[in-house]
C-alpha cells in the first residue's frame, strides 16, 4: 500500500486525517463537491468534513 498526498478524494477511498487532535484513518462514505462524509470504523457516528477543511490528508492506494 502506498500513500498519496492531496489526490482527489472519491467515495470508497480510505484516507488519513488529523481529527480531534489525533490522526485517524477513515472510509469515505460519500464525496460531494462541498463536503465528504467519513466513517472512522471505530463504532462512532460518521461525520462530515467540508472539502476546504481537508487541506492535508493522505489517501491510501492499495494498487500502487
Amino acid at each position: 500500500m502506498t500513500t498519496l498526498l492531496n489526490e482527489r478524494i472519491e467515495t470508497g477511498d480510505v484516507i488519513e486525517i488529523a481529527y480531534g487532535g489525533d490522526v485517524i484513518s477513515a472510509l469515505v462514505l460519500l464525496a460531494a463537491d462541498q463536503a465528504v462524509i467519513l466513517d472512522a470504523c471505530d463504532g462512532s457516528t460518521p461525520f462530515v468534513v467540508k472539502r476546504d477543511e481537508l487541506v492535508e490528508y493522505r489517501k491510501f492506494n492499495p494498487a500502487a
